[in-house]
């Protein structure tokens, strides 16, 4: 072990040279870290594995940086590359770490996770018997991830109720339908977005074209909630759906060849009806991209709780080992100039979830009911 940790010092000292040659601070960091190290072995009460250790340092190093960066060692790299092959099953949930400690960005609807009750906001305390404090997000995930059929008791913390919640959940092969639609009342287009795939513009487009074809209708209605966002390129397209000119959105960067900005074409395939964007805590990234810029362009009403607030650009990175890192390369930014990041969308009009109980498009559900009324009334 010691010789390893001298091996790895050589290199780590011989990188900060490069990097850090004007920081004489960095040198004795690297000095203070071998020694860390040393005395572990050493002296701490369990054996330790050497590699385990570098995993969790170098994942430490990435956490600290934001919630959502990242190291995936090989086998967690491999297990993310193969997750929708069949060979696991899910739970349906968006999930980021805050804190140490895992929260729930939003459950996707008809997966296990959202039949089972668990909500945006949660935060997953056990998975089993396994405490999740004090691991990393990629090492939650992959105590979630496991054969389709097997079950798993997930521990949540749920803000304004005291006791810990127990669901036990079934996993299963994710398969969301991004886009729903229905016609309301015989004259409100509905339109459900769960996720941002690679065909949900197209989707989205084919269900406008249909409703359009009713000469009753009044406006649309477009349902953002619980929608823990996808392709930045699908935003980008359904933003544009509903607007006729004007930038969408922005990139900024220290690469300056990540500082981009996104236009609207000419073209509201709605013919500039009624727009109502429902969004609740569980819709971030690509959601807060879509509902912002209607928003600062004035071109839909916003309805319901304010948004998540994840407004970064993450890239995955192959490292040689076979692993790879996720690091946020970019930011988001509104039309207005704002950062979405922890701040998220506000709603024009602020309505709450009313019961426990709450389902989308049910009775229970108030946010819809409000904004039928507000376009029929």
């Amino acid at each position: 072990m010691t010789k390893k940790i001298l091996i790895f010092s050589l290199i780590f000292v011989l990188f900060s040279q490069k990097v850090f040659s004007d920081n004489s601070d960095i040198y004795k960091k690297i000095d203070v870290f071998g020694e860390v190290l040393e005395k572990i072995n050493r002296e701490y009460v369990d054996e330790v594995n050497p590699s385990e250790s570098m995993d969790a340092a170098i994942n430490g190093l990435l956490q600290s940086l934001d919630p959502y960066s990242g190291y995936m060692t090989p086998e967690s790299f491999k297990g993310m590359k193969t997750e929708t092959s069949g060979e696991f099953g899910g739970l349906g949930i968006e999930v980021s770490m805050e804190s140490g400690v895992v929260k729930v960005i939003s459950p996707i609807d008809n997966t296990p996770a959202s039949k089972a009750g668990i909500k945006a906001g949660d935060y997953i305390v056990k998975i089993n018997d396994i405490q999740v404090q004090g691991k990393s997000l990629m090492e939650a995930v992959d105590l979630m991830r496991g054969p389709i059929g097997s079950s798993i008791e997930i521990t949540v913390r749920r803000s304004g109720v005291k006791k810990a919640l127990i669901f036990e959940i079934t996993r299963e092969i994710i398969q969301v339908q991004s886009v729903k639609s229905e016609l309301i009342d015989k004259n409100i287009g509905y339109i459900r977005l769960t996720s941002f795939n690679e065909n949900s513009s197209e989707q989205i487009k084919e269900r406008i074209i249909k409703l359009n074809k009713n000469k009753n209708l009044k406006g649309y209605i477009l349902d953002l909630r619980n929608n823990p966002g996808g392709l930045l390129s699908q935003a980008i397209k359904i933003s544009d759906f509903f607007l006729e000119n004007g930038e969408i959105v922005s990139t900024k960067s220290r690469q300056i060849t990540e500082n981009r900005k996104w236009f609207a074409k000419k073209g509201d395939i709605t013919n500039g009806k009624t727009l109502i964007v429902l969004i609740n805590y569980g819709s971030a990234s690509a959601s807060e991209i879509v509902a912002g810029a209607l928003k600062d362009h004035k071109r839909a009403i916003i309805v319901g709780e304010n948004s998540y607030g994840k407004g970064s650009v993450q890239s995955i990175i192959p490292l040689k080992n076979k692993g790879a890192i996720r690091l946020t390369i970019a930011k988001y930014y509104l039309p207005s100039g704002k950062s979405i990041s922890e701040v998220g969308v506000t709603p024009d009009i602020e309505i709450s979830e009313s019961t426990e109980d709450f389902k989308f498009n049910s009775a229970t559900d108030n946010q819809l009911n409000f904004a039928l009324k507000l376009l029929n009334g």
